[in-house]
């Protein structure tokens, strides 16, 4: 047997773990905060569904995805992205009768079948939310700043690029003038280029090849072909954003990779990450719940790549440092100092205790290593006496204290109260 991970996953443990999960809830923290509630889909859906909603031209649905048939003969498929998911569920559940907009946030696992490096996983974890039902140039600029909130409350510096991408009425017009200028240019692409000149040009305006930048620097662009809607729409958006303080820059070959969006798209970049350095990106799917079966709905939304995030060095604060370590003196003190960490614990007091049959003297580091603020020691004069020595390994001062104290002598003391204060 391989003890080790598949390729493309990874273990992620203490202490980054505990890093994590201080950005992860901090991101929960701040959806809430701006009215958006948890939605949770399944982690694979019927292949379909992102078929249909990312697009059968993409990479994504083409090459990435991993894909397989269950006993009944259904093709499933591991959720490449959240979006679409999202959407299904929409239209199953009807979520558009409870009134509009419909405003959800989720996180979690996704997968896709590429090439491993860094801050690019085969699974990877995402942070996301969908809003769904407005049109409004309002409901953009919402998503856009609440995800630039999010960047700065980790004192992660990112740029933020945006474009339009246009809508049915105007969109093909570009798409025309596009191919016709890539078929120009076929022998400076990439072959996977070569072919999504063909079959789906703005695809290679997404490309990352170092071979196709040229070519794809000397593209039309897309905001010349705009229609007057789409003109106004990106306006509207970009005033709103300057009016709460958000900078962005244009980038008229902006795309994105997914084939379900409309109008507004946008990235959120650390330019130090070099090629993969988009932490969080999103946009507006105006068509994608129609073309799940539901009724026309226009949306926006963004998802966040929490394992590029990491990489950037987020600001998340050190894991607090408290709690009690019940330490035993002598088999005899072991079942007292279980029920006292048990009682702790109960309080909602961080507390641990020696399951290994240490010595005093290696409890005491055992504690100090874990971070432990207090000890609370017990050993044969504690329990003749009905008390236990509460030390503080911060200051070294210790005193006695009553059993039935220990609870709110710790509570306090953790709290920065004096000795004795309660």
């Amino acid at each position: 047997m391989d003890p080790r991970a598949p390729k493309g996953t990874m273990d992620i443990l203490p202490p980054e773990s505990a890093r994590r999960r201080r950005v992860v809830e901090a991101a929960l923290s701040l959806f809430g905060a701006y009215g958006y509630r948890e939605i949770e889909t399944p982690i694979f859906e019927h292949t379909e569904v992102f078929a249909r909603g990312i697009g059968e031209g993409t990479d994504i649905v083409q090459k990435e995805m991993f894909t397989f048939v269950d006993k009944g003969g259904r093709s499933l498929t591991l959720r490449p992205e959240a979006t679409a998911g999202v959407a299904r569920a929409f239209v199953q559940h009807r979520l558009d009768t409870s009134g509009l907009p419909v405003k959800l946030y989720y996180h979690g696992p996704m997968f896709r079948h590429e090439r491993p490096q860094a801050g690019r996983f085969r699974q990877f974890s995402q942070l996301g939310v969908e809003l769904m039902g407005s049109a409004s140039p309002g409901s953009d600029a919402e998503v856009i700043a609440l995800c630039a909130e999010f960047f700065a409350g980790l004192g992660v510096k990112v740029d933020l690029v945006m474009n339009s991408v246009g809508d049915a009425e105007c969109r093909p017009a570009y798409v025309e003038a596009l191919k016709g200028y890539l078929e120009q240019n076929l022998d400076g692409l990439c072959e996977d280029c070569r072919r999504r000149a063909r079959a789906n040009p703005l695809r290679v305006l997404d490309c990352k090849a170092p071979k196709c930048s040229g070519v794809v620097k000397g593209a039309p662009e897309l905001g010349e072909y705009l229609c007057e809607a789409c003109r106004s729409h990106r306006e509207a958006v970009e005033g709103l954003l300057e009016a709460a303080g958000v900078s962005f820059r244009r980038d008229g070959r902006l795309v994105r990779g997914l084939d379900y969006y409309t109008r507004t798209v946008f990235e959120f970049q650390d330019p130090e990450l070099g090629g993969q350095n988009a932490l969080a990106a999103g946009g507006r799917y105006d068509h994608l719940v129609e073309e799940l079966g539901g009724k026309p709905t226009p949306a926006v939304g963004f998802s966040i790549g929490l394992d590029r995030v990491m990489l950037a060095g987020p600001e998340t604060g050190e894991e607090a440092d408290g709690g009690v370590y019940v330490v035993a003196i002598g088999d005899e003190a072991r079942p007292k100092a279980f029920a006292l960490a048990q009682k702790l614990r109960k309080a909602g007091i961080r507390a641990d205790l020696d399951h290994m049959g240490r010595s005093a003297k290696a409890q005491m580091r055992e504690a100090d290593r874990e971070g432990f603020r207090l000890v609370a020691i017990v050993g044969e004069e504690e329990l003749e006496g009905g008390f236990v020595t509460l030390r503080d390994l911060e200051s070294g001062s210790q005193e006695r204290v009553n059993e039935d104290a220990l609870v709110e002598e710790a509570a306090g003391r953790l709290r920065g109260a004096a000795w004795g204060a309660g």
